[in-house]
Parts: structure tokens; sequence; C-alpha cells
């Protein structure tokens, strides 16, 4: 369930066991990286590589073992308990002796007053699929850790000025997506600050931003809003049925094994402290070698 690099790599390794596998996706597949203009720290690329194309190298190697890729399935119910697993989606009913959960997470929401009125609209989640609308226009990205960093030196190929908000008075970043964000002459930074309402007519016009320590408040006028707050993890559909942390990241051991019986969980969804590209193939390379023991050992 989910065709990220977890799942995909999950897929690659069952495929090549000789298991008949399925990709179950909501969207397409690709997961985050999909939407990641370039990567540069996958191992064994030339250097920097676009997410799009990377994730695509993954989709045919799986496909060509024989994977079967279903995505854009809405799934409606999943029973995970026996021996039997069953997936329900708006048109197919899956039953499989295992399952890996792969499905990962999606951005934190902005909670701000008219978030949702302008989602879409001046208020967006992926520089990389939604930055080339902004042509010379004044841009705010918030947040303060490495996606929103690097976003707002990739939005600066577009826009007139980027201003980043972040709450803290420091980055989260690495050095280096730091210095190359301060040293750019196209983006200021508002720092110890949130938005607490977004404001416009069809579109975003403007912003009220707040500092958090003086609670002094002030209206920016801008045609964008890029949000990098964070990410919540995609479980709703397992809620009470899977051991989870507080936040609802499932709990898996080092084999990627979960409280159920051959059920197994891999990537960004499962509780870890480190979560990138190359820790996401490796969690799904270990749930397919378990998957297949857990399925030949029955």
């Amino acid at each position: 369930m989910g065709g990220g690099p977890a799942g995909l790599s999950a897929a690659i390794y069952a495929s090549r066991a000789k298991l008949f596998t399925v990709v179950v996706d909501e969207g397409l597949v690709g997961g985050q990286v999909a939407t990641t203009f370039h990567v540069a720290n996958y191992p064994g690329t030339n250097g920097v590589i676009r997410g799009m194309d990377l994730m695509e190298n993954m989709k045919k190697q799986a496909a060509d073992f024989g994977t079967q890729i279903d995505d854009m399935k809405e799934v409606l119910e999943v029973s995970l308990k026996g021996e039997e697993k069953h997936i329900k989606t708006e048109d197919t009913d899956y039953y499989a002796k295992s399952v890996i959960i792969a499905s990962g997470a999606q951005p934190r929401k902005l909670p701000a007053e008219g978030e949702r009125e302008f989602r879409g609209r001046g208020v967006h989640y992926c520089a990389t699929c939604d930055g080339a609308m902004y042509q010379d226009t004044d841009l705010l990205v918030v947040g303060g850790g490495n996606s929103a960093v690097e976003e707002a030196v990739f939005l600066t190929r577009y826009a007139r000025h980027v201003t980043i908000i972040h709450w803290a008075d420091r980055f989260e970043a690495s050095k280096a997506s730091q210095e190359e964000a301060l040293k750019s002459p196209m983006i200021d930074v508002v720092w110890d600050s949130q938005i607490v309402q977004i404001k416009g007519e069809n579109f975003v016009q403007s912003a009220i931003i707040e500092n958090v320590k003086t609670k002094e408040r002030k209206e920016l006028n801008i045609d964008g809003i890029f949000v990098y707050i964070g990410m919540v993890p995609k479980t709703e559909l397992f809620k009470n049925m899977i051991g989870m942390d507080e936040n609802g990241y499932i709990y898996a051991d080092e084999d990627m094994k979960t409280d159920i019986d051959g059920v197994f969980a891999a990537g960004d969804i499962r509780v870890k402290k480190v979560r990138q590209i190359a820790t996401a193939t490796a969690d799904g390379a270990i749930a397919g070698i378990m998957a297949e023991r857990y399925v030949n050992g029955k």
C-alpha cells in the first residue's frame, strides 16, 4: 500500500522473489519524491536527479520484475487480521497473504484562518508542482526546515521576491541550504513569526503575520504562499487497527514487522528518527524480503 520509494522498493524485492505483487496507491506512484524538483543526496545518481525521474526508474524496475501497479485507487476498507488480508478500493477487492503499508506522509496544513478557502488558489504545498504559476510575483514560504529553505531558493526561479516566515529565530535546515538562502538577494526572512490569517477575493492577496513573542501584527501583500511545516502520516485507514504512537506513526521493528502477523510497515509512515529517500528504500527492501519469508514460511 503506497507507491513511493518504500513501496516500490518492497515491490522490487517481493516480485523478484516471484511473489505476485500489487502496488496500490491512492494517487500517482512516486510519493513525495515525485514532487521534488531535484534530489542531490540519493546514492548512485549522477549528482542531481529530478525526483520524478528517480521514481519513474523505480516504477519501471518494479514493473519489469512483474509488479502490477494499480494507482489512482481510493482505498475504502482494510482488514488486516487473519491469514488473508483484504483491501477494498472503489473497483477492486484485493486478498493478500501479506500487506506492506508504505503510504507515507502528507504535508501538515497551515493552521491559519483562510487556509482551506484559498488552498489551491494561492496556498500551496508543492513548489515543484505549482511554482511556475508565479512568474514575477511576491511569495511567502512558511517553515524553517530543509524543505522550506530549499523550496524558497527554488521559487526564486520564478518569483520576483520570496519571504520566508519562520516561528523560531533560526533555521533547522542544513548549513548548505541555509547559506544558499541567506545569501540570495531575492530572499528575506521574517523570524519569530507565523501567519494567522490569509486574505483575498478569488485568490490570495495578503497575509496577516504575527510575531510570536511580541504579538505584533502586520499585513503583507503577497501573491502566493508555500507551506512546509512538517508532515503527518497517512494512517487514518489503520486507526485502532495497528500499533501507533501518539502522532499516528506505525510501530515496526527492524524487520519492519508490525504487531499484526503478516503486516509490515516501511518508509515515512513508521516510527523512526531519519526520514530520507535512502532510508525509505532500505525499509522497503527489508519489508519485501521479510514479507517473502513470511509467505513462504506459511
